[in-house]
């Protein structure tokens, strides 16, 4: 048995326990949170085509939340008082982050991250190169790619509970257009661009448009889909109104590749961006 099976079967073992008796094993939670906040070990992680959750990592988050006890928490003139540290960076790190970003203790940030007043919460992991931009959430245990653009006010959902439920996953190279909302384990396929203002829940119609006919799923963006809000009709008793979608209008092209030429691969189908 390797030293993370037997540590993931200590965290099973608490995870049934009164929270009063499993914090007589508080160093093994904090093993297990350190190993969030260092990335040695990942909330869901990608196996071939799909995504596996470690559902014990997100059982030591929730035991962490029963046994710790608030406290006064000082950053330079400000106090808050929470149960969860912030995270400290140093600059062999490779972090860039501005203030006022906050990043919680459990949470990963890669090499190469930028975070602009932003937050990212615990058991959250970055990937390398990502812009986390301006008033963009990153939510408990959302997993973010490589080469990821958060555009400004992004909300990505956190998904806690239950332990086996999957996150919010965004994969490499996806632009995710400013105020746009990704909840629910909504997976976001690698190098798609979603516009601004996008909103998909887990029942949110994704409906592709550019073929003959629509073709509609839930959950999940193709990879290199171009993404943007829509509506459709419905009718209620009280008569027809509109709700929203998100419509796949096209697939994001060779010129379209590079970051700075993302917010093109909307304006080439005449779409704010």
């Amino acid at each position: 048995m390797t030293s993370i099976d037997a540590l993931s079967a200590d965290i099973e073992r608490l995870y049934e326990l009164p929270a009063a008796q499993a914090a007589g094993e508080a160093d093994v939670i904090e093993r297990a949170i350190r190993l969030l906040d260092t990335g040695q070990v990942r909330v869901s992680e990608p196996r071939g085509d799909d995504w596996v959750v470690n559902e014990w990592v997100k059982k030591a988050i929730l035991v962490y939340f029963r046994i710790t006890v608030s406290a006064p928490i000082a950053v330079g003139p400000f106090t808050y008082f929470d149960k969860v540290p912030l995270k400290s960076f140093r600059p062999e790190d490779g972090v860039r982050v501005v203030p006022p970003a906050v990043a919680r203790y459990g949470s990963y940030l890669a090499p190469g991250v930028v975070m602009m007043p932003s937050y990212v919460n615990i058991g959250a992991w970055v990937g390398p190169g990502t812009m986390v931009d301006t008033w963009a959430t990153v939510g408990s245990c959302a997993q973010i790619g490589a080469d990821v653009h958060l555009s400004g006010g992004v909300g990505i959902g956190g998904v806690l509970e239950p332990p086996q439920a999957t996150p919010v996953i965004i994969e490499d190279g996806a632009f995710v257009g400013s105020r746009a909302i990704v909840v629910e384990g909504v997976r976001i396929g690698a190098e798609a661009v979603l516009g601004a203002n996008v909103v998909i829940t887990a029942s949110t119609p994704i409906i592709d448009v550019t073929g003959r006919s629509p073709v509609e799923t839930r959950g999940h963006v193709p990879p290199r889909s171009v993404v943007v809000p829509g509506t459709r009709e419905k009718a209620f008793p009280a008569g027809v109104f509109h709700l929203p979608c998100a419509l796949i209008i096209g697939q994001r092209t060779a010129s379209t590749d590079r970051k700075t030429s993302l917010n093109d691969a909307l304006r080439s189908y005449g779409v704010a961006v």
